[in-house]
């Protein structure tokens, strides 16, 4: 890398997955956005025609937007260390295995009852989709130490927990965090809050709410949380009671009926007013770590909540849309418009080059930044980014009530994780019997879904023994 004063070029960065576009393209964006850094994009999937399509739209960005102030230049390798070699940073964005496993991870489980808004970080099948990821990650993360072991790592792939808690286990010296928006959205949340709850005639920019963060991916939590030295915790439980009660989801910024991606944040709010924090994720992650009963018992208490279930079926339609839409890009029947992703990846790369300091939440093992969760279990809090390093902030103790709901999760995922590297099923079921939408079933028909949900992704657990 060559430094310039406020400007780095010369920077090598490398993109493992992203074949399935979306996020690749959101990185070619904020790259394309931000003047401060140019260089190299290495791209490496499993399917080389979709690096090589990804290479050609991104060469394309500089044709198509020739006023943006990023230059970057994309290359497709079709070996994982070509791609990594001598890179300073490393992106992972991948689908472990494909949405026929996917279908299975999320649908299998409901012929006993259970129902997953999501199904890709705890429950039934966030536990499998783990142990399909955990062998890919151990060849990542080796990888990365052969290649560029000084680079630094972010994670996107879900099950983010489990995800980087692989790379830390297989490479113990990698510079790996995790990166998730879902605290964003609280912000956003906490602005109208802001906004309407002050009578502010100015708009609100959720970079302005200041919040600390604690807990696990998905399951993150607000215990403080300003807005220009104004405490907002007083005002959003006013807030949260005002809006408790909305029926009427065409007039709500969230129209959960329309959207599957969306909510009208109920359950957000009945977590605030039952534990006294601020649960920071979308409703959709939330009601998969609490128990069954309460907001995914049925398709009909689902509704009742205002919050959808994400089928795989409308994935895989929508998989498609993004490939005609990349066939698209590739032949320039459609330029390459930049758009603000919202994802602060880029903010965090210019802050590790030294180009100035960043603060914002991160997924990395625990130092004591949050005392009663257990030390080296991947944890969620904010990070201060400077030079060449991320140092958590302390963010302290998690109150015992939200504790009770969390600490399973953190064992289990503990608990998938030793199971996937050292590929022991028995070890995997003892912590799939204890989630909490599974323990809805008894012994015999969690063994039942356990070995169907193993057996229909088997192809991926070859090295997998009981």
């Amino acid at each position: 890398m060559k430094h310039y004063g406020n400007r780095v070029e010369d920077v090598k960065i490398c993109y493992i997955g992203g074949g399935s576009r979306g996020w690749a393209w959101g990185l070619m964006s904020d790259l394309a956005r931000e003047g401060a850094m140019s260089g190299t994009v290495s791209l490496y999937d499993i399917d080389f025609e979709a690096a090589k399509a990804n290479e050609i739209i991104g060469n394309r960005v500089n044709v198509d937007c020739p006023d943006a102030p990023g230059k970057w230049t994309y290359k497709a390798e079709e070996k994982i260390e070509d791609a990594l070699k001598d890179a300073n940073f490393v992106v992972i964005s991948i689908l472990p295995g494909t949405f026929d496993e996917m279908a299975s991870d999320v649908h299998t489980p409901e012929k006993y009852g259970i129902y997953q808004s999501v199904g890709d970080t705890v429950g039934a099948g966030g536990i499998i989709r783990a142990l399909r990821t955990i062998p890919m990650y151990e060849v990542i993360a080796n990888a990365i130490k052969e290649n560029c072991p000084d680079a630094w790592v972010i994670n996107y792939t879900n099950p983010m927990t489990m995800c980087v808690k692989t790379l830390y286990r297989v490479f113990p010296q990698i510079k790996a965090f995790g990166c998730c928006h879902e605290v964003f959205g609280t912000q956003k949340l906490l602005a109208k809050c802001a906004k309407e709850m002050l009578n502010l005639e100015e708009e609100v920019n959720r970079e302005e709410i200041k919040v600390n963060v604690y807990g696990i991916n998905h399951f993150t939590w607000i215990d403080k949380a300003h807005y220009r030295n104004i405490d907002l915790l007083p005002y959003y439980k006013e807030f949260c009671i005002k809006h408790y009660d909305d029926v009427d989801a065409e007039n709500v910024d969230n129209n959960w009926a329309n959207n599957v991606f969306k909510s009208q944040n109920i359950i957000h709010y009945d977590l605030f007013l039952k534990y006294g924090v601020i649960a920071a994720a979308g409703d959709r992650h939330l009601a998969e770590f609490v128990p069954n009963k309460w907001y995914l018992k049925d398709p009909e208490t689902v509704a009742k909540w205002r919050f959808a279930l994400t089928s795989v079926a409308w994935r895989k339609e929508e998989l498609k849309t993004r490939l005609e839409r990349s066939a698209r890009l590739v032949s320039g029947e459609e330029k390459f418009v930049i758009k603000e992703t919202g994802e602060e990846g880029v903010k965090q790369m210019k802050a590790l080059l030294g180009l100035g300091d960043f603060v914002t939440n991160v997924n990395v093992p625990n130092v004591g930044q949050i005392p009663n969760l257990p030390l080296g279990a991947v944890v969620e809090s904010n990070a201060h980014f400077t030079t060449d390093g991320v140092r958590p902030i302390t963010a302290g103790s998690i109150p015992n009530n939200v504790l009770s709901l969390m600490y399973q999760t953190v064992l289990n995922q503990e608990t998938v994780v030793e199971a996937g590297v050292t590929r022991d099923l028995d070890l995997a079921f003892s912590a799939f019997v204890k989630d909490p939408q599974v323990e809805t079933l008894s012994l015999d028909d969690a063994k039942k879904l356990f070995d169907e949900m193993v057996e229909n992704t088997s192809k991926y657990l070859t090295e997998y023994k009981r």
